[in-house]
């Protein structure tokens, strides 16, 4: 077996994302496809209206690719198959994706990006990554982002349109952005938060840059983010104090019938047992009458006044006599100087 010279020159290829793939043209296949291919998708009943609108230039997009598409109003489906003159083997797959992408809500001028050789989609279902219903709908609108800043973002990263749409999300671009577009959505469905990895991916677009650390690793760059469980376990409001150790078994519960040959309710015949019911029922009903009695009666019970006029006057004084005596002295003598100030200057 001889080995072609210019595959030993190569060798293994280092980056498979650098290749150029070379575009297949009718003169590679020109005997045609020898069976016919067809794939059918259903479309949800509010896409009926926009995709009747766009259905001609559906029809005229893939006859350019010798694809013949219908669509059932009545099933409410897509189909798209192939014909004699379709040379590309792979056109009708990406004519299938085209038809999802578009009962998935994708506009017609973006979906028909996916005919491109360089070009593909994927269909990211997020429903049952989470159970509760709540964080789902968080963490979905997490990944929009307020005024869809975040999902702006991720579209300029990648290089991919990207549509969060019901319980999937839909992304076309190229192959590595779609990669990195599929990373992100699980991340932030597993309580990830999205601006991690979209700062990861801002430093590897600069790191590319620099031939020196191009074909270097760049783990030691790429910020490392540890998971951290904050919250608390949830504790018992009421806890029941352990009791010690016994090897013998609980007793058992009394049953019904037990309970009714202790009171003797057991040998009563029914007629006893039906006045005997009437009886605590006429007590429960009358203990329950005098409660709201009282409670009625509360209303016209007069408040006890803080000050009681009955009170007796206590006779006991505190007055200190003498004391009271020579201010009333000084007072006096006070005046009279006054008195005879006042003299004074009368003369």
């Amino acid at each position: 077996m001889s080995v072609d010279p210019d595959d030993e020159k190569k060798g293994p290829i280092e980056n498979a994302w650098e290749m150029t793939i070379p575009e297949f043209k009718p003169e590679d296949n020109p005997f045609g496809l020898l069976e016919e291919s067809s794939f059918a998708t259903l479309f949800p009943k509010y896409r009926e209206h926009y995709l009747k609108q766009v259905w001609p230039l559906v029809k005229k997009v893939l006859s350019d690719h010798h694809i013949k598409a219908e669509m059932d109003l009545m099933e409410g489906s897509l189909t798209v198959r192939t014909t004699r003159k379709t040379w590309d083997p792979y056109i009708i797959m990406k004519a299938r994706d085209m038809m999802k992408l578009m009962c998935r809500s994708v506009p017609f001028e973006q979906a028909k990006r996916v005919l491109e050789d360089n070009v593909g989609c994927d269909i990211i279902k997020i429903g049952s990554l989470t159970r509760n219903k709540e964080k789902f709908v968080k963490r979905r609108q997490r990944l929009i982002g307020p005024n869809g800043c975040t999902l702006k973002s991720i579209e300029l990263l990648t290089n991919c349109y990207v549509l969060v749409q019901g319980q999937t999300v839909s992304a076309l671009g190229p192959y590595k952005g779609l990669q990195q577009v599929r990373k992100i959505v699980e991340d932030t469905m597993k309580n990830v938060h999205p601006i991690y990895n979209i700062k990861a991916l801002m430093i590897k677009r600069e790191l590319a840059k620099d031939p020196k650390l191009r074909n270097e690793n760049w783990d030691r760059f790429l910020p490392k983010y540890v998971k951290t469980n904050i919250s608390k376990r949830k504790k018992p409001k009421i806890k029941k104090d352990k009791q010690a150790y016994t090897p013998f078994p609980p007793p058992q519960a009394e049953s019904k019938i037990d309970k009714q040959l202790a009171t003797g309710e057991f040998f009563l015949n029914k007629e006893q047992k039906r006045l005997k019911k009437r009886k605590e029922q006429d007590e429960k009903h009358a203990e329950a009458a005098k409660k709201r009695e009282e409670k009625r009666n509360q209303a016209f019970i007069p408040p006890q006044e803080s000050g009681s006029s009955t009170s007796v006057p206590s006779t006991k004084t505190t007055v200190d006599i003498p004391s009271l005596k020579k201010k009333i002295m000084e007072a006096r003598k006070g005046v009279k100087t006054f008195d005879s100030f006042k003299n004074k200057n009368k003369k």
